[in-house]
């Protein structure tokens, strides 16, 4: 187990991530390299798709909540004790500070609902690249 953290943090250190274990659900999409940091009590469920310089951070102790295909564009910010739904899509530099409902899309400082499209389309789409990236 040691050795599996002391990969982690070189992998971190190397890539720009700090990426606590047993935060993300299956299926986390990493789309660039860098500056992604994420507090070690936000929880985020599966498929979520989440692009450099995204922070998931504390406020007053609490950390945020994140359901199911959340994608994360970005620049986002995300903190305090807030939930997001499922299948919800952030747009970029958005500041999230307050409870977000599924299957809409959310953006700006701070961060307030511009449509109600979800993000599956975008999850998919990440998804289905990614795999032909990796010839699967």
């Amino acid at each position: 187990m040691l050795k599996l953290k002391l990969k982690l943090i070189r992998l971190s250190t190397k890539l720009g991530f700090t990426i606590p274990q047993h935060v993300f659900g299956p299926g986390l999409s990493i789309a660039h390299w860098g500056s992604i940091v994420v507090h070690p009590d936000a929880r985020v469920g599966n498929n979520c798709r989440i692009h450099s310089a995204v922070n998931i951070g504390v406020f007053n102790g609490k950390s945020p909540t994140i359901g199911n295909n959340v994608y994360i564009a970005p620049g986002a910010k995300l903190f305090g004790g807030i939930t997001i739904g499922d299948n919800v899509t952030i747009g970029a530099n958005a500041v999230v500070n307050k409870d977000v409902p599924s299957n809409v899309t959310v953006g700006g400082i701070p961060a307030k609902i511009i449509s109600k499209k979800d993000s599956s389309e975008l999850i998919v789409k990440g998804y289905e690249r990614a795999c032909h990236i990796l010839g699967r």
